[in-house]
């Protein structure tokens, strides 16, 4: 293959966003798997960007701060450059394609969380600009997607034709792995003082993550003595979008159980699903779930809701709860605490499991895209 795709690197130097991990994972990939297309990616002036050796880096002058230096960037600059250097597909590795583009767009929309939820619809302006990437997604020659649940969703709500969206599952890293780094373990135990077993949730506290249910569930969990670790970013202010962590753990009478350990480096995640005793994500809504499957491929025991993608990646090496029954959330916790032969099951089910979400599958199944794309154009 010889063909040359340019990408919007807006998100490039934001490894702690799902955008990023996405961008940064597939432009890897494929500079591994094909080292015949050239990949090219423009990002603002003065952003220096790590790229591996041989991927071109094109630069655009930002017109404007804050909200507005973006949009110009993702409606005008991406795609008069990526035509200018003669690129034959542009892809924007988010929701945020141009509405017009010279060359072939394809878009990457990994949740309509903030068309669908109302928490997440922001103000007149974010509201403007949901619009105004949703009109556009319906001028790509292809959209991809994180899961067949995303896929669903935006076939419906944004009313695209079925052939046009692809359902593509993303990938972690191989260093996310079963296998024991001893050394790096304990540092990382020592760096965040984490208890000798402990219960892990990683992620925030917007309410979609429904944190406050799984403290609730933790109620009927304290007496195992295994505490409950909470990491991830806090937000500086509490709005109706995100709930009020601390106060609820005061509330109900759990400072002495759970731990909040604030973020997570991202070399030290491994170490951190390794060593937890089990994973548990309640989400009510995720466009694909990364942190489920990195804990999986980490051999980490599951709790997970039963709810939008999540169901795609556990399958059946893990349980799967309805979000909002604490009970039952805190009865598949205690299971996995008290059953002798239960994890050991869990662990070795959620590493095969894991194993069919590779880099090699993201990669192959978005070129394959790329062709189609292109093949159609000529």
């Amino acid at each position: 293959m010889n063909f040359h795709v340019a990408f919007n690197a807006w998100f490039w130097n934001r490894p702690d966003t799902g955008s990023g991990q996405y961008l940064r994972g597939l432009v890897n990939g494929l500079w591994v798997a094909e080292p015949d297309i050239r990949l090219t990616l423009v990002a603002p002036e003065g952003w220096q960007l790590d790229a591996p050796p041989g991927v071109g880096i094109e630069r655009a002058r930002l017109r404007g701060t804050g909200h507005l230096g973006k949009l110009l960037f993702e409606q005008q600059d991406f795609p008069a450059i990526a035509a200018r250097i003669g690129a034959d597909l542009a892809h924007t590795p988010y929701w945020g394609s141009p509405l017009a583009c010279p060359i072939p767009i394809v878009v990457t929309i990994h949740d309509l969380i903030p068309l669908l939820l109302p928490a997440y619809r922001g103000g007149v302006p974010a509201r403007l600009y949901t619009a105004l990437v949703a009109a556009s997604a319906r001028g790509a020659s292809a959209v991809l997607t994180d899961s067949e649940h995303s896929r669903r969703d935006i076939v419906k709500h944004l009313k695209l034709p079925d052939d046009l969206v692809y359902a593509i599952p993303l990938a972690c890293g191989e260093r996310y792995r079963p296998e024991p780094d001893k050394a790096q373990d304990e540092a990382v135990r020592q760096k965040y003082d984490l208890p000798p077993e402990y219960v892990l949730y990683l992620g925030g506290s917007d309410v979609r993550k429904n944190v406050d249910t799984l403290i609730k569930a933790y109620t009927h969990v304290k007496g195992s003595d295994v505490p409950l670790v909470l990491a991830g970013h806090q937000p500086a202010h509490i709005t109706p979008r995100f709930i009020d962590v601390p106060r609820i753990i005061d509330q109900m009478g759990m400072g002495d159980v759970v731990r909040m350990i604030g973020p997570v480096d991202e070399a030290d995640k491994p170490s951190l699903y390794r060593m937890a005793k089990c994973f548990v994500f309640p989400s009510r809504y995720e466009g694909f779930g990364l942190p489920v499957l990195e804990a999986m491929a980490c051999g980490t025991p599951v709790v997970a809701a039963d709810a939008s993608s999540l169901p795609e990646i556990v399958g059946d090496a893990g349980f799967l709860v309805e979000p909002d029954d604490a009970r039952k959330l805190a009865g598949a916790i205690l299971s996995i605490l008290v059953e002798d032969d239960l994890p050991q099951d869990l662990s070795r089910k959620a590493v095969e499991r894991a194993a069919q979400f590779r880099e090699k599958r993201t990669t192959h199944e978005t070129l394959a895209v790329y062709q189609k794309v292109l093949t159609a154009g000529t």
